[in-house]
């Protein structure tokens, strides 16, 4: 497993001999040190980007070409889909399963893409008057993608996929505590046929090797996943060069359980919503809003699901609950818990655990009583910890709903089509799902709403993020 900077098809290590140390979070062991890319490394890389973005071979590459190495991309990724869900359990401590879906999703990403390349096209216009008039769909130029650590790999094809697939090259830097799944991504896309250039990966920290790739002015795009107070700081610094910037930020999602829902496959949703993926998911249901009338009930059966959730080795079939990704944010969560402990009702959970001694877990932790103007209701905790909040009719719940700055996602569940398409019409937020959570597929765009950024990952709409739009007169007079 290589651990250098990956800069123009060569691996090298960086150049002030720095590393980092890559930290299993189930063991508390360092398991891997990896190359820190300096602002020389990072000039390095972009240098590269620019070089292979602006010569001849690959403007005259077809799009049909990029697209087949994309989608053999996606063919070599599942050829090594047990050894990279192996690196991302062991870098982020997500249970094993989880991180096989991760993989899973991260190959169909790069095939979605590599269909589409080949079909990213302009339209004529009937302007008025005889003269011949198009638009082309050009590539932005280069892309620093800069993703975090909850889903390594999978957010990292989110931008370089579509990225590839429009025109564009690449400088991706990976988040500090998860960066050797986006090595191995680089790895297979050369394999694949992508030149030297083409893609270039620089793990390192926000404050230095982030910073740096945002402010470099050979960077045409940032596509940035990762918190709302970072993605504010990736705004202000890309300004002066009028970078283009597409921004997921954070969420505070509202998952609303009506008394006419199906409250066994409401309360199996609810879980999913929180505790998949430890909560840490940007778009994570960390607001259950429930119906008065069947409130008790709710709760009940949800603190029982809470208390079944087995936590242990993420890579024990059983594990249903993992280690939270790294030392600071398991710090970060259980002051959360602790905020909570004195604001509402802690219904289950609220500890901190370990296995065999060791690892940064924490308990599914349920809070009940919860009202917006509490901490745990109205700052994002990124950890397996949910706030129950109560309404009494449907102006409430979409109220209740609302009552925050983020708007990433949202969930509704009712038997009645009206009311959910209604509610779902009336919630702020860029996705929302019915009867069900925590879905995604590469053709379903995602983002966010007012402070849960702009732009769009997936989807068609992604391509937007990585082309202009050139208008070509032709006078015919």
């Amino acid at each position: 497993m290589h651990t250098e900077l990956y800069i123009d098809n060569a691996w090298r290590a960086a150049t002030s001999g720095k590393m980092l140390e890559v930290v299993n979070p189930a063991t508390e062991e360092v398991f891997a040190t990896v190359a820190w890319a300096s602002a020389e490394d990072v000039d390095a890389a972009v240098r590269a980007a620019r070089a292979q973005f602006e010569s001849d071979s690959w403007q005259t590459m077809s799009a049909r070409k990029r697209g087949a190495m994309l989608y053999r991309a996606g063919e070599l990724l599942h050829e090594r889909r047990d050894e990279v869900a192996e690196v991302e359990t062991r870098q982020n401590g997500k249970p094993l399963f989880e991180s096989r879906i991760d993989v899973t999703s991260t190959v169909q990403t790069l095939k979605y893409y590599g269909g589409w390349a080949d079909k990213i096209g302009g339209d004529v216009l009937p302007v008025d008057g005889q003269d011949f008039v198009y638009t082309r769909r050009e590539p932005v130029g280069v892309v620093g993608a800069i993703v975090p650590w909850n889903f390594p790999l999978n957010l990292a094809s989110w931008k370089v996929a579509p990225a590839l697939a429009s025109g564009c090259t690449v400088v991706l830097k990976p988040a500090p505590e998860t960066p050797l799944t986006a090595l191995i991504l680089s790895e297979i896309l050369a394999e694949a046929g992508f030149p030297a250039g083409a893609v270039n990966v620089v793990p390192g920290d926000g404050p230095t090797t982030g910073a740096e790739l945002v402010k470099h002015p050979g960077v045409d795009k940032i596509a940035f996943t990762g918190s709302t107070v970072v993605g504010k700081q990736v705004m202000r610094e890309a300004a002066d060069s009028l970078k283009r910037v597409t921004l997921e930020l954070g969420g505070k999602s509202p998952n609303i359980v009506f008394a006419d829902a199906d409250l066994k496959a409401a309360v199996k949703g609810a879980q999913t919503g929180i505790f998949y993926g430890k909560g840490e998911v940007c778009a994570a249901a960390s607001r259950l809003l429930v119906e008065r009338s069947v409130h008790d009930e709710v709760v009940e059966q949800l603190a029982a699901r809470a208390k079944r959730l087995t936590i242990g080795d993420p890579f024990d079939k059983d594990t249903r609950i993992g280690a939270i990704a790294s030392k600071r944010q398991h710090e970060k969560v259980l002051s959360y818990v602790a905020a909570g402990r004195k604001e509402a009702k802690l219904i289950t959970g609220g500890n901190a655990a370990q296995v065999d001694g060791r690892g940064y877990f924490v308990e599914a932790t349920v809070f009940d009583g919860a009202r917006p103007g509490m901490k745990i209701v109205d700052e994002e905790i990124f950890g397996p910890v949910l706030s129950v909040l109560t309404f009494d009719d449907v102006e409430e719940g979409i109220a209740l709903a609302n009552r925050t700055v983020y708007g990433l996602a949202a969930g509704v569940w009712t038997k009645d089509m009206q009311k959910a398409f209604r509610v779902a019409r009336a919630v702020r937020a860029g996705t929302v799902w019915i009867n069900t959570y925590n879905l995604y597929d590469s053709a379903a765009p995602f983002g966010g709403f007012k402070a849960s950024g702009f732009g769009r990952d997936l989807g068609r709409e992604a391509l937007d993020g990585y082309t202009e739009t050139k208008t070509v007169w032709m006078g015919l007079r």
